[in-house]
């Protein structure tokens, strides 16, 4: 297996589109168990670990730049954690301090799975994908950009650059059910936020992400309508039934804590 590693996002991008087989690669903590379980066999990765430019964020004109190499530690600390509360409690809901110090948003939303625990508030949020070709960026919302269970909207010669992402500023939050409080996937998990109405999106129990919206007033139906547009399945991790009430109940409780 060839291993490809540009130094610069130009020469990411000339051989992304050169080499579209290549796996691209930089936290490692989805890919690496792939590989490692020989569920993927690809014919090169395409190793971002030097691309500066990826792990860079900055405040824009309408909210933040957060590029797509920042890791879940970053996240969950200092001013983005200041700025995007919910993100940051999904963050810090991540796997060990190993996988928050090395896993990225931008690999989060490239594996596109419903577990995926910065999904749900980047949904909440309105998020938008920045991603970016030779031949130029286009920006698509986090909801149109997972198009199904481990399936993207990235073009062939595309990568993620960044997440744009804009302060609610009102109370949101950030809730996950597993068997355990660390090391797990999340049975579900639910982002809510309650600015100038109630926003709620979950994890783990619909094929791709799903927003719910409502005005404040009706925060008492609120979380039965958030449980009803959930479709989850039975696995190994909990019964579809099971996840739709938990869904239900952490719906309350967030909203408990959104407008306390």
């Amino acid at each position: 297996m060839d291993v490809l590693t540009p130094r610069s996002l130009s020469e990411a991008l000339a051989l992304r589109e050169a080499h579209p087989e290549a796996l691209p690669i930089q936290g490692g903590t989805d890919v690496m168990v792939g590989l490692n379980f020989d569920r993927a066999r690809p014919a090169a990765l395409l190793n971002l670990n030097e691309v500066a430019e990826l792990r860079e964020w900055a405040p824009t004109a309408d909210g933040y730049r957060i590029g797509a190499g920042v890791t879940y530690a970053e996240v969950m600390s200092g001013p983005l954690a200041a700025e995007f509360p919910a993100l940051a409690e999904a963050s810090r809901t991540v796997g060990s301090p190993q996988i928050r110090n090395r896993g990225t948003i931008g690999g989060n939303l490239a594996t596109a799975s419903p577990a995926g625990d910065s999904i749900p508030p980047l949904v909440v949020g309105g998020a938008e994908v920045e991603c970016t070709s030779l031949h130029g960026t286009r920006r698509v919302p986090v909801a149109e950009f997972v198009t199904g269970v481990k399936r993207n909207a990235l073009a062939a010669d595309e990568l993620i650059t960044a997440i744009h992402l804009r302060p609610s500023g009102g109370p949101e939050t950030f809730l996950k059910v597993g068997p355990r409080n660390a090391m797990v996937i999340a049975v579900c998990s639910l982002a809510v936020s309650a600015g100038d109405e109630l926003r709620a999106a979950f994890g783990s129990a619909a094929p791709r992400p799903v927003l719910v919206t409502a005005p404040r007033g009706d925060a008492a139906s609120f979380p039965a309508k958030v449980a009803a547009a959930a479709t989850p399945i039975d696995d190994v991790r909990g019964s579809a039934a099971y996840r739709r009430h938990a869904i239900e109940v952490l719906t309350r409780r967030a909203l408990e804590r959104c407008l306390a």
